[in-house]
């Protein structure tokens, strides 16, 4: 199983969501207003003011099957857009 977290704008969220569900990743969970600082500097709530809008934390569980059209639906998001991907093994307890 693999864990996939994705950290993107929330403005993106919708269109990345459709990319996880044409995947065919049997769900997600969905963090929002996620502040933090990365390569790029500070995020945070109050972006929200500026029309910039914060962060989302997507959560992806699935089989190492799905990550290659998961991969083919979000790149371009992220290419386009901005954001992180990470892939990391996953167990469950």
């Amino acid at each position: 199983m693999k864990r996939v977290d994705l950290i993107l704008s929330e403005r993106e969220l919708d269109a990345v969501l459709k990319a996880v569900d044409a995947a065919g990743a049997p769900g997600y969970s969905v963090i929002k207003h996620v502040t933090g600082k990365g390569p790029h500097g500070w995020v945070s709530d109050a972006m929200d003011f500026s029309g910039l809008g914060a962060n989302a934390h997507v959560i992806v569980f699935c089989e190492a099957g799905i990550l290659p059209k998961l991969r083919e639906g979000i790149q371009p998001l992220l290419d386009y857009y901005g954001g992180v991907a990470y892939v990391a093994d996953a167990e469950p307890l």
